[in-house]
């Protein structure tokens, strides 16, 4: 099955943790990357698709722009690879999508928003190592010399030096994952990845459809989201370590001290913060 509804936080964990044992190696290390969502409803689009209208070709029209108007030293070098990813990072459409390792960081952004407590969440979960070896063959070739599992920005580079040379290296669709620079402590402490599309106007949505295999869709139901959040802040999960500065620290606080069951002016306040720090991060759906 390609969607699980869990009911306790010993399936949901039991469930995040499925097949994430490594025989060869003896050791725990998931081949899977996570998503999570605060609302099941929300599609896998992409911030560059939500534009609407013709949003793929005003993709190099933004990206242009934003190299242009970037500060020097904006990124550490000029690659197209890097530019994105500073990009996505500040809130820039683009066909990139936000994924993480971790699954309590993922479970942290299933549960963040005060007034979608009332609505089931998901996790989405994606086997990389196997969608990686549906990749073209030069891309598997680096790869393999590289004996990664997982692209970073100069093996990109190596094969791919524009976007032009990505869309071109395949007839079909095939999606990439790929770890950025560590930017800043965000993109460290979420142990963020991002999932590229070899064409904008591809939908990872579609390619999963058509590899159900490769990934799950683990619903969160609603009446469990409570519990999911106090025990991640007992773990130190919170926006205080993911958005790390005197913005996420106070996120955190408003959060933590609004009530259970919080008045609507509270829970408008508390999601004015949250969604300030929201570019970027793997919960980008739209309301």
């Amino acid at each position: 099955m390609t969607e699980i509804r869990v009911e306790t936080w010993d399936q949901l964990n039991e469930q995040l943790y499925r097949n994430a044992y490594n025989e060869r190696l003896g050791r725990i290390r998931s081949p899977y990357v996570f998503r999570g969502v605060s609302s099941a409803r929300y599609p896998l689009t992409t911030s560059l698709s939500r534009l609407g209208g013709d949003y793929g070709r005003m993709e190099q029209h933004l990206l242009r722009n934003f190299r242009k108007y970037a500060r020097d030293g904006a990124v550490a070098s000029d690659s197209i690879w890097n530019w994105m990813a500073v990009a996505q990072h500040h809130g820039l459409p683009t066909r990139l999508l936000d994924w993480t390792f971790s699954p309590q960081v993922a479970l942290h952004f299933a549960t963040a928003r005060l007034r979608e407590f009332d609505r089931d969440g998901v996790i989405w979960t994606v086997d990389f190592v196997q969608a990686h070896a549906l990749l073209p063959a030069p891309l598997r070739e680096e790869m393999e010399n590289e004996s990664a599992d997982v692209f970073t920005v100069e093996m990109l580079e190596r094969r791919a030096p524009s976007l032009e040379a990505f869309d071109a290296l395949d007839g079909d669709p095939f999606v990439l994952f790929f770890e950025p620079p560590s930017l800043d402590d965000r993109i460290v402490n979420q142990f963020a990845l991002f999932a590229v599309m070899s064409r904008p106007e591809a939908m990872l949505a579609d390619w999963l459809a058509a590899h159900p295999q490769l990934y799950r869709r683990i619903v969160i139901p609603a009446e469990l989201k409570w519990e999911i959040r106090d025990k991640l802040d007992q773990a130190n999960v919170t926006e205080r370590v993911l958005f790390p500065g005197l913005d996420g620290l106070s996120a955190w606080l408003k959060r933590y001290y609004s009530p259970k069951c919080p008045v609507p002016d509270v829970v408008e306040e508390v999601e004015e913060d949250a969604d300030a720090l929201r570019p970027g991060t793997p919960d980008d759906a739209p309301d």
